[in-house]
């Protein structure tokens, strides 16, 4: 299952995060995939793509994180996935 997992950082300040990040890397555990991440151009949240069949992964990575930013996790599904329910094929 994919996951959009919206981070704000706690102090609107991504130095610190970029900093672990640099000394520890992503900290993930074996079983959480990243995909992809974006963030705002302020630098206020970071938005990642992540997928895991074992959704119960992400309190083991967050707990790493959790002093530095507040976490939603939102399962998602591709648009093909979404509209294949209906037997709709999207355009585009």
């Amino acid at each position: 299952m994919l996951y959009m997992v919206i981070e704000t950082f706690k102090s609107a300040d991504p130095r610190p995060l970029g900093k672990r990040f640099q000394q520890c890397g992503r900290m993930q555990p074996e079983g959480l995939i990243y995909h992809a991440s974006w963030l705002e151009p302020a630098g206020k949240r970071c938005f990642q793509l992540m997928e895991t069949s074992q959704p119960e992964l992400f309190q083991a990575w967050t707990s790493r994180w959790d002093d530095l930013m507040d976490f939603e996790i939102i399962p998602v599904l591709t648009s093909a996935e979404f509209w294949a329910q209906f037997k709709i094929t999207p355009a585009g």
